[in-house]
């Protein structure tokens, strides 16, 4: 029995160490990179690269490193810190959120203090993507690159090219890749960009954070499913897509969960279990305890009108007390004879003791009816939570007796319809079966509004898909019919005008942009021109030529009339700058004359001045 007692311990402890051994251990490294200090600020990377981080350690990750705001140097080596944790790993995943580059058709990831003035300092400044690769290329199992770097990149706009041939292109290149079970998943597909949102996160961290941690979910269908999900809330602008290939088996990135029969508790058991207790007990420190517990929600509410309710009752306590403390003063005061107005004074204190009583009593009914007013809410709603999921688990359960019941029709008829051929001609014929759609059919108005979103998506329809087929959306598919070479009636919308819209994988219509405005991917853009030009009708910029000044008629005949007055106006004495002097007084010599000296009085051509000198004119 001793050796069987060893035997079996023994036995034990080399299955616990085989199953320790066979426990894949995963590790992961996340970056996220918003504060570029030679662009503008990125909004998301930071808080996807929280999001993301965040679940690959709900999802039991042995080991996850969250990084934001990394300059070249510490990306380097967080990735040659990563490596040396993937050489004993399983599954090695990388997240990288923020800008990246293509050159020459190889990608690079940009660090926040990167300038990139030139295309040189692509290589000098940045982290290629072939870093990353070989940072993960240890993992045993699994190597998993995650880019949500395709944005509108503002680096290749004010980047000077030194090779005119050199090619910088839009997003990311595409990845061949060498190494097994390695995978890369850009946020959209090569040579696109990648939208960041309206949100606190982007549409491919928040698809990748709901999809990936499904339990035993394939990762190849998960990333189908998180392609379905950004293209639905992006308006099929915006398509993930997946580089390499694994093997035939599943390889999910959270193992799955053992099979549980019994029904899943609601998550809101919990809470009110809590509720429920405190509920009992009743007192001020528990409902603070179950609010520091449960600080939001419904039953956060109620715990709250309950600690009002304590609060109701304490005031009330406190004034009844302060009554009878009154009541007392005011005994004592007359058993003791006290002064008349000592008497009035504790008489008015003890009334007005007597009022906050009466007030603190009617709030603390107050407060009490709206207790039980939430209360009774609550189990109304708990009572309407539970028949709307029986409802919904009843019509599931109708939908798919339906869905089996119409396609054993389907197959019975066809049988039937087979057999019936066979006896008629004489030779047996395989009945063709048409396949069953487990889907309802649309109404007219869902169909015109699934052509009116895909006539959106192609860029041939400006207006929203209401479901109304009114005469835009007939010229929208006409224009599809142009551009498209497709000759669809455009009166109604059909399932034919669909999946022929459907088949377009992008823009078909042309973007036709008003005058000013300029065709930027699929957007409208002002055109700005610098100082001393403008946008001339074929929108370009030309020079703005300086106008010279042109005499008008009305000047003209005003500098004439001012003309004809200077010449009708009597000519204004001129003085040669001299002065004469004689009985009457000095004043100036005339213009043309001149002063000599006087020799002979009232001789010549003389003004007629006796004395020293004379005026003489010409």
């Amino acid at each position: 029995m001793g050796a069987l007692r060893w035997f079996s311990l023994f036995f034990f402890f080399i299955c616990l160490s085989c199953g320790v051994a066979q426990a894949e251990r995963r590790v992961a490294l996340v970056v996220g990179n918003s504060a570029y200090k030679s662009v503008a600020r990125l909004t998301n990377p930071s808080n996807d690269a929280a999001l993301v981080g965040a679940m690959f350690k709900k999802a039991g990750f042995d080991w996850v490193d969250a990084r934001t705001d990394l300059n070249g140097a510490e990306m380097r080596k967080a990735l040659r810190d990563f490596g040396a944790r993937a050489r004993d790993a399983d599954v090695a995943v990388i997240y990288y959120a923020g800008h990246g580059i293509e050159l020459d058709g190889t990608n690079y990831l940009i660090p926040i203090d990167a300038t990139l003035e030139t295309d040189s300092d692509v290589l000098d400044e940045t982290v290629g993507l072939d870093r990353a690769l070989f940072a993960v290329e240890p993992a045993k199992q699994l190597r998993l690159i995650i880019l949500d770097a395709c944005r509108d990149n503002p680096f290749a706009k004010t980047m000077k090219r030194t090779v005119a041939a050199r090619a910088i292109g839009r997003g990311l290149a595409k990845v061949e890749l060498t190494s097994p079970n390695t995978m890369i998943a850009f946020a959209a597909k090569a040579g696109s960009t990648a939208s960041d949102g309206d949100s606190r996160n982007s549409p491919f961290a928040a698809a990748l954070v709901e999809r990936l941690p499904i339990p035993g979910l394939d990762l190849r269908k998960a990333f189908g499913f998180v392609r379905d999900d950004v293209l639905k809330s992006t308006g099929y602008k915006q398509e993930p897509y997946v580089y390499g290939s694994l093997g035939g088996d599943d390889v999910p990135l959270v193992a799955a969960k053992p099979v549980v029969t019994a029904p899943q508790p609601n998550p809101q058991d919990a809470v009110r279990r809590d509720y429920e207790l405190a509920l009992q007990i009743g007192t001020r420190e528990v409902w603070a305890a179950f609010l520091a517990q449960y600080p939001d929600g419904f039953y956060a509410s109620l715990a709250k009108g309950q600690l009002n309710r304590i609060a109701a009752e304490e005031a009330r306590a406190a004034a009844t007390e302060k009554a009878r403390l009154a009541e007392e003063e005011k005994a004592r005061l007359a058993a003791d004879r006290a002064q008349k107005a000592e008497q009035d004074k504790a008489a008015a204190a003890a009334k007005a003791a007597e009022n906050a009583r009466i007030a603190a009593e009617k709030a603390k009914q107050v407060e009490e009816a709206r207790a039980a007013a939430a209360e009774q809410r609550r189990k109304e709603a708990e009572a309407a939570v539970a028949k709307a999921l029986a409802d919904k688990a009843v019509a599931e359960k109708a939908l798919a007796d339906k869905i089996a019941n119409d396609k054993a029709a389907a197959e019975l008829a066809a049988k039937e319809a087979a057999a019936r051929k066979a006896q008629d001609g004489g030779e047996l014929k395989v009945a063709t079966v048409a396949p069953t759609s487990s889907q309802p059919s649309l109404s007219p108005q869902e169909m015109a509004k699934a052509v009116q979103t895909e006539l959106r998506r192609v860029g041939c329809l400006s207006a929203p898909a209401d479901g109304d087929w009114k005469a835009s959306s007939q010229r929208s598919l006409a224009m599809f019919n142009k551009y498209a070479g497709t000759k669809l009636e455009a009166n109604n919308a059909t399932i034919d005008a669909l999946d022929a819209v459907k088949a377009k994988p992008g823009r078909v219509c042309p973007l036709i942009c008003d005058r000013g405005f300029r065709a930027d991917g699929d957007n409208c853009v002002k055109i700005a021109c610098r100082a001393g030009y403008r946008v001339n009708d074929d929108n370009e910029c030309e020079k703005v030529q300086d106008k010279k000044p042109t005499a008008s008629r009305d000047q003209s005949r005003a500098r004439d009339a001012e003309r004809k007055s200077d010449e009708a106006a009597p000519a204004k004495p001129q003085s040669s700058g001299q002065m004469i002097c004689n009985q009457a007084g000095c004043r100036p010599v005339a213009r043309g004359c001149r002063l000599v000296a006087d020799s002979t009085a009232g001789i010549g051509n003389a003004a007629g001045i006796s004395g020293r000198s004379r005026e003489v004119c010409n």
